[in-house]
């Protein structure tokens, strides 16, 4: 064999090993995860871990056997644009995690599968045919935190001083909130208390709201279920303590940044279901078939070195009703 064919041999024998590594990967499937709950454009950290670990349950890894593309933002315009990409892209499945991802998700595509998380009614939304069997290309979890908003008036009512008025706190430009709207007004009447709205879609919205509601002497303040506000829910806490505003929010993490309270589903159940959902359905299983899963736990915790912050005194009767206080 003459040196120069030897050479050439030798080189394409080095090149195989690459290119197996390049046909592999380009045989990885990739998850596209939208979601529209974060200034910082990143998913919360616990949720993500509760995600991988339903991935995982699959037998599905991260740079492994499966890639995940991240598409989040704190601007609910951009997400049909960015579903619209990972559609371009031939992601395997997407994930739309809270109410705003889904109905963008589903106007960009009615083959890829879909897995959302969000407390909405697929039904009622026509998402999918029924509970039992989706019939389409979406599935997914719901929870029950959108319901729980007269809950949690009722809550902030216990420890309000008599008399005194509350306050809701909306995004000004989610799809759900007309519908919370009602579902407090009509709690807050069923109470005897007048209900006050207030409207924020950005961060320097924020303090505007808990300047006014010190100012009109409001005894306490709902936080509504949306993905941005709950992306904002260490800043919220903040202020809450801040302006001396008792607050009540759906989930936990809220009262573990100094929240007063929360009160709503086990979210990190929910992002595992939803990662185990797309795990199934990336070894076959089609969302046709999957139900929609619904998470019905709900955990009341309340931060006891907040309340004590604040000056209000808990009934016992509320405090033996707590899943976790925090002291």
């Amino acid at each position: 064999m003459r040196r120069r064919d030897f050479i050439r041999l030798l080189g394409g024998a080095a090149a195989w090993p690459m290119a197996a590594r390049a046909q592999q990967t380009t045989r990885v499937p990739v998850i596209g995860f939208l979601s529209g709950g974060s200034a910082r454009g990143q998913i919360n950290p616990t949720y993500d871990t509760a995600f991988r670990r339903g991935l995982r349950e699959n037998g599905f890894v991260e740079g492994y056997n499966v890639g995940i593309d991240y598409q989040i933002t704190d601007s609910y315009d951009q997400l049909p644009a960015m579903a619209q990409d990972l559609v371009r892209r031939r992601v395997a499945v997407i994930v739309a995690a809270g109410a705003s991802a889904v109905q963008p998700a589903r106007a960009a595509t009615s083959t890829i599968p879909i897995v959302f998380s969000a407390g909405i009614d697929p039904v009622a939304l026509g998402l999918v045919s029924s509970l039992n069997r989706p019939g389409g290309n979406i599935t997914g979890v719901t929870n029950l935190s959108i319901e729980l908003g007269p809950k949690r008036l009722q809550l902030l009512h216990e420890i309000a001083p008599t008399g005194a008025d509350l306050a809701a706190l909306l995004n000004s430009v989610d799809s759900n909130a007309e519908g919370q709207v009602k579902d407090l007004e009509d709690a807050a009447r069923a109470l005897g208390v007048t209900l006050h709205i207030f409207r924020a879609s950005s961060e320097r919205d924020f303090e505007s709201v808990f300047a006014t509601i010190v100012q009109m002497g409001i005894g306490g303040l709902v936080i509504g279920n949306d993905t941005y506000l709950t992306g904002q829910s260490e800043l919220l806490a903040t202020l809450g303590l801040r302006y001396a505003v008792p607050t009540v929010f759906h989930f936990k993490a809220f009262a573990a940044s100094g929240g007063l309270m929360s009160y709503g589903a086990d979210q990190l159940e929910v992002f595992q279901i939803s990662g185990a959902y797309a795990g199934r359905i990336l070894k076959g299983e089609r969302p046709a078939d999957l139900p929609v899963q619904q998470v019905a736990k709900v955990e009341l915790i309340i931060n006891l070195k907040t309340a004590k912050a604040l000056g209000v005194t808990l009934p016992l009767t509320l405090l033996g009703r707590a899943d976790e206080v925090i002291e």
